[in-house]
């Protein structure tokens, strides 16, 4: 596997949802209101972060009493920053393509080019039934979000587009504006079978849950190579969960506090409705198909990722990350306004040290 000559990237998960991002009772120094989060998304870009990933959540569990609808909230975050890429998770069924299509558009336009999506396909049927939307089998959910896909990106690039799926149909639409150049990424989740191969046909970007380095490669040349079967390129983005300390030591009492405060009742919860989304898969694989309790403290099993340490720790398994052929790291933290700044200040230069060094490795030996 080759590594990309490009810098890697850098996102955090906006947390638009109340309780932050592990299910522990531990203290969080964080707010899911929006004067937080725009000092935070401030804060975050001046610390070279390239994106942030709004959620998207319907119903209250595990923590997340409150949530805020992502697709408005990426805006005030844009409209609040000057560089930083905004990601706005989309969730086809309550969100029909035509809609989304002309929402982001605007927003692109409004914003110089600076919002992406993520198409989310589903995992939580009791949401689904909350506010009445069908719920699909789980292959047929990612049918339809391909179809989703497809038609966003169809009615963001063609005048009287016309679509005949199973799940939408367009009849002769143009939509103008269409968004600005170039056109808004398309993010996708999920480590099924359904979910790489819609990765290696129709999107730009792949988030897998944290995983060792050695599982993630694997799953970077599985997807790669059926991309390019496909005439298609797909970058990588990898969940992780960053406490980043002056010590190791520190470090890890942290994650030991964060597990011994967890909510067993809640990540109990989510524990089951999770394993029954990977049950719902053919294979029966997908993201949490091995977790253990531990693991699922953080709902992106950011744990198993290991950016657990002193920035050089940090910074040195990244780089092993960006060698087996990550693109991003979608992080997670505990506080998030200190924590960004801190890992922007004391981590990130230290990624891009290594980064100049890889280079004028390979560089010598050609």
């Amino acid at each position: 596997m080759t590594a990309s000559n490009d810098p890697i990237k850098f996102a955090y998960w906006v947390p638009n949802v109340s309780g932050g991002l592990v299910i522990s009772k531990i203290e969080q120094r964080t707010g899911w209101d929006i004067d937080y989060n725009r000092r935070l998304a401030q804060i975050a870009e001046d610390s070279g972060f390239d994106y942030a990933l709004s959620q998207i959540r319907f119903t209250a569990g595990y923590g997340a009493e409150f949530q805020h609808e992502p697709v408005a909230f990426s805006h005030a975050l844009l409209a609040a920053t000057k560089k930083l890429k905004v990601i706005a998770a989309l969730l086809p069924g309550p969100w029909n393509p035509a809609v989304a299509a002309k929402q982001i558009a605007t927003i692109s336009q409004l914003t110089e080019g600076r919002v992406a999506v993520n198409i989310v396909s589903g995992w939580f049927r009791g949401e689904f039934t909350a506010i009445g939307e069908p719920w699909l089998d789980h292959d047929e959910r990612y049918r339809r979000s391909e179809e989703f896909i497809r038609a966003l990106r169809g009615i963001w690039t063609q005048d009287n587009f016309t679509f005949r799926g199973d799940f939408y149909r367009f009849s002769d639409y143009t939509l103008k504006p269409k968004p600005a150049q170039p056109l808004p990424e398309i993010f996708q989740g999920g480590s099924s079978r359904a979910a790489r191969d819609m990765a290696a046909r129709v999107s730009d970007w792949y988030f897998t849950n944290g995983n060792s380095v050695e599982e993630i490669r694997r799953q970077v040349e599985d997807i790669r190579a059926k991309a390019r079967a496909n005439n298609h390129s797909v970058k990588i983005g990898v969940n992780a969960f960053a406490i980043a300390r002056d010590s190791e030591a520190e470090a890890r009492a942290v994650l030991d506090e964060i597990i011994v405060k967890a909510d067993p009742e809640a990540v109990s919860a989510f524990a089951h409705e999770v394993k029954n989304a990977v049950k719902a898969s053919p294979e029966g694989q997908g993201n949490w198909a091995k977790s253990s309790f531990e693991d699922l403290v953080q709902y992106n099993d950011g744990f198993k990722t290991n950016l657990i340490g002193t920035p050089e720790q940090i910074a040195e398994r990244i780089a092993a990350l960006k060698q087996v052929g990550v693109d991003l790291v979608l992080l997670g933290f505990l506080h998030f306004q200190e924590e960004v700044e801190y890992f922007g200040r004391r981590v990130i230069p230290l990624v891009r040290a290594l980064e100049v060094q890889a280079a004028v490795h390979v560089e010598a030996a050609e």
